[in-house]
């Protein structure tokens, strides 16, 4: 939390996006015996799943165990999950879908994941943050316009020139939910949440000021202004869209493996919070390779009070456990970044 807020003096902090899921022994001994729905929404099997990276790596941060859709099914939009991933099965492509859909109370169909982030922060020391998160109104509007997103993103880029106004009613209905159910996640226990907006790395800077950022903005207003807490910003693909990140409003920007830290700090100046951004796949290298990949990250950002270290997106399945074991290890055993 003091490199959430710039202020750090020791080595980085370390969690890793995704790091509770498939790449974990464990995590697949659950599952033999549970759905995924089920893992997400019983927060005893949600709590279970959350702890499981901090207690093998000791990590210094828990991040709930969820999912992003969870928040649009609540809002009346119908989700499957299969065997290739999961699929709204009602698209929003016209205006009468999008006036359909409801406002949701936090504490209704999104509650697991409030009442999770209240055992994991009862159950934390108080140095171990606990993470909440959501996804951002362009990627949500993305997964509900296309159903899926196996494609190109060909029906949202689409919507946003054939039916704008469409476009705009759900981004402004997804703000609205968005920022009550990231508030009522700080409330419920989380020390900083995460806005996942993995899908604006499609839009040029032009079309991303129009259809995400002004949304990003309300939202860490909103969560700002009613509970003071740190807020990250995720974008994959998100080099040409730096300037616009900065103007979210929020606290820390957590980057993908495509751009230097060095020079994005220098273009942003010291005072926003860094998180990132070795690449994924770096870790189906050799536990000596991937320690050796974070080594040089961290060797750039020495002395930064405001960095976090971090994936440049989310761990992939059938990564080798060793690995990430390296990765960590590196990390904690950094020493003194000043």
């Amino acid at each position: 939390m003091a490199a959430a807020r710039g202020r750090n003096v020791g080595r980085p902090p370390i969690w890793i996006m995704r790091q509770a899921g498939r790449y974990l022994p464990e995590y697949q001994e659950v599952r033999k015996s549970h759905s995924f729905v089920e893992m997400c929404s019983q927060p005893d099997l949600a709590f279970e799943i959350s702890m499981q990276p901090h207690r093998r790596f000791g990590l210094d941060a828990v991040i709930c165990f969820y999912d992003i859709l969870f928040l649009a099914e609540a809002m009346g939009a119908p989700l499957e999950y299969t065997d290739k991933g999961p699929v709204f099965l009602e698209p929003l492509r016209a205006q009468p879908d999008v006036e359909a859909l409801a406002t949701p109370d936090p504490k209704g169909h999104t509650a697991p994941i409030l009442e999770t982030l209240g055992r994991l922060r009862a159950e934390l020391d108080d140095e171990i943050a606990v993470l909440g998160f959501a996804g951002a109104p362009f990627t949500m509007a993305a997964y509900l316009v296309e159903g899926d997103f196996r494609r190109s993103g060909e029906h949202i880029k689409r919507m946003m020139y054939t039916e704008p106004d469409a476009l705009r009613l759900l981004l402004d209905k997804l703000t609205d939910a968005t920022a009550e159910y990231m508030v009522a996640q700080v409330d419920a226990g989380a020390s900083a949440v995460q806005l996942f907006d993995t899908w604006a790395g499609l839009l040029s800077p032009a079309d991303y000021a129009e259809f995400a950022l002004p949304y990003q903005k309300r939202i860490f207003d909103a969560i700002r202004e009613r509970t003071g807490a740190p807020t990250i910003l995720y974008i994959n693909g998100c080099a040409h869209l730096i300037d616009g990140m900065v103007a979210s409003g929020s606290s820390a920007l957590s980057l993908d493996w495509r751009v230097d830290l060095g020079d994005v700090r220098a273009r942003v100046g010291d005072e926003l919070v860094l998180q990132g951004n070795l690449d994924p796949s770096t870790l189906f290298a050799s536990p000596e390779v991937a320690a050796e990949r974070t080594r040089e990250i961290l060797e750039s950002r020495r002395g930064d009070p405001a960095y976090i270290f971090n994936l440049g997106h989310g761990i992939l399945p059938k990564t080798p456990v060793e690995s990430v074991q390296a990765v960590i290890e590196t990390v904690k055993s950094s020493g003194d970044a000043s």
